[in-house]
C-alpha cells in the first residue's frame, strides 16, 4: 500500500488529478451510482436546464463496458504517460503554463463537442496532449503493435489511420489532433518561428495559484526561432482501438 501511495504521489500534479477523477467517474457511472447520462455533454440540459457541471464531467468521464473497456486503458495510459511527460518537461516548474494549456484544449473540446455533438471529450482531449508531446519530441523512436517502431512524430496519424481501419472511427483522433496542432503553434511555433506575440500566457492570477517553481525537466524541446536569411554579401464517440504506443526515449 506505501508503495502504491509513493509511486501515487509522484505523479505530477495535473496528470495525478485528471487520472484520477478520470478513473473515479468513469467507475462511479459504471456502477450506476450516478446515472451516466446527467455525465455527458448535452447542449439542451447544459443550456437550458444550467447543468453547468456537464462541460467538466464529460471530459473525465468514460463509459466502461465490454466494447469499451480496453479502450478506456489504452486512453488512461495514454493520459498518464504523455501527460506527466509534458508537465515535467517543456512544462517543468511552469505549472500555471500547463494548466493553461489543458485549459484551452478542453475548451476547444467542449465548443467543438456542442458543434458536433459530442457526448464524451476524454479521447480528443488525450490525443491533444499527446500530440503536443509528439511535435516536441520529433525524433524520439516510439514502438506500437506488432513490434513496429517510428519517430513519434508520427505517432498521432498512426493511431488515426489505425482506428480508421480497424473500426472505421478516426473522427474523435482527428479532432484531438486538429486541437493538439492549435495549441502547439500558439505556444510555440508562432511566436518562436513567426516571431508572433505568445497567445497562450497564462494570466497573473493562474500564476499567483500555480507559481512557477524550480524544477529539472527531461523531455521534449521548444521548436528554435527560426533565423532570418542574410543578405547577399553577408554573413516544424465512439468506440476505437488505439494501438500501445510506448516511449522509448531513444534510438
Amino acid at each position: 500500500m506505501s508503495e502504491f501511495k509513493d509511486w501515487y504521489y509522484s505523479v505530477p500534479f495535473f496528470t495525478r488529478y485528471w487520472l484520477s477523477f478520470t478513473i473515479i467517474l468513469s467507475l462511479v457511472g459504471r456502477f450506476g451510482i450516478i446515472n451516466y447520462y446527467n455525465l455527458v455533454l448535452d447542449f439542451y440540459p447544459f443550456i437550458n436546464q444550467f447543468q453547468i457541471w456537464r462541460p467538466l464531467t464529460a471530459l473525465f468521464f468514460y463509459p466502461i463496458g465490454p466494447g469499451t473497456g480496453f479502450h478506456f486503458l489504452i486512453n488512461c495510459y495514454f493520459l498518464y504517460n504523455y501527460s506527466q511527460r509534458l508537465e515535467t518537461g517543456i512544462f517543468a516548474g511552469k505549472p500555471a503554463d500547463y494548466f493553461y494549456m489543458l485549459l484551452f484544449n478542453w475548451a476547444c473540446c467542449v465548443v467543438i463537442g456542442i458543434l458536433v455533438n459530442l457526448p464524451i471529450l476524454m479521447d480528443p482531449m488525450v490525443l491533444s496532449v499527446l500530440y503536443v508531446w509528439c511535435q516536441l519530441n520529433k525524433d524520439v523512436i516510439v514502438s506500437f503493435w506488432f513490434g513496429t517502431r517510428f519517430k513519434a512524430m508520427y505517432l498521432p496519424w498512426v493511431l488515426l489511420a489505425f482506428n480508421l481501419v480497424l473500426s472505421g472511427g478516426g473522427m474523435m483522433e482527428l479532432l484531438g489532433i486538429l486541437i493538439g496542432h492549435v495549441a502547439f503553434f500558439l505556444l510555440f511555433k508562432y511566436p518562436q518561428e513567426f516571431g508572433g506575440p505568445a497567445l497562450l500566457t497564462p494570466p497573473a492570477f493562474l500564476k499567483q495559484i500555480f507559481p512557477d517553481t524550480r524544477y529539472v525537466g527531461g523531455f521534449g524541446t521548444a521548436p528554435q526561432a527560426r533565423v532570418p536569411d542574410r543578405p547577399a554579401g553577408g554573413v516544424v464517440f465512439g468506440r476505437h482501438n488505439w494501438g500501445r504506443g510506448q516511449t522509448l526515449g531513444g534510438n
